[in-house]
């Protein structure tokens, strides 16, 4: 995990993550109090709710709970690992809350397949960005 990431995590939230991923092809790393909060909105949701019982079967197929090491190494369960590729050079990106790691040639594919668009430039500047 890059240092800044690292510092920043460890200094607000502390060593444990949950990783996961709602696709396969990347790895979400959630601070374990992000995932907490995550986990205690799903609770309020109905149990048979077809959208929560797809994210849950989602993040719980691919996810585990984990704890940085001192070098803030973290390690991708073997699954997840496998599905996203994540060999060779990754790309590290903040998300917010989160945490997305990306195979390298597969994040690049992404933004080739989903451009940043002008409705995209509308939309967040309704939000002021």
């Amino acid at each position: 995990m890059p240092n800044v990431f690292r510092s920043f995590l460890e200094g607000k939230y502390g060593r444990d993550v949950f990783l996961t991923s709602l696709s396969g092809e990347d790895v979400r790393i959630y601070p374990m109090p992000v995932w907490t909060n995550i986990e205690e909105k799903l609770g309020k949701m109905p149990s048979t709710h077809p959208s929560r019982l797809r994210f849950l079967d989602r993040v719980n197929y691919y996810g585990q709970a984990a704890e940085l090491d001192a070098q803030g190494r973290v390690l991708i369960p073997a699954r997840l690992r496998e599905t996203a590729t994540m060999n060779g050079d990754v790309d590290v990106l903040g998300q917010y809350d989160y945490l997305n790691v990306w195979n390298h040639d597969r994040f690049l594919t992404k933004l080739q397949r989903e451009p940043y668009t002008d409705d995209d430039a509308r939309a967040l500047s309704e939000f002021g960005i």
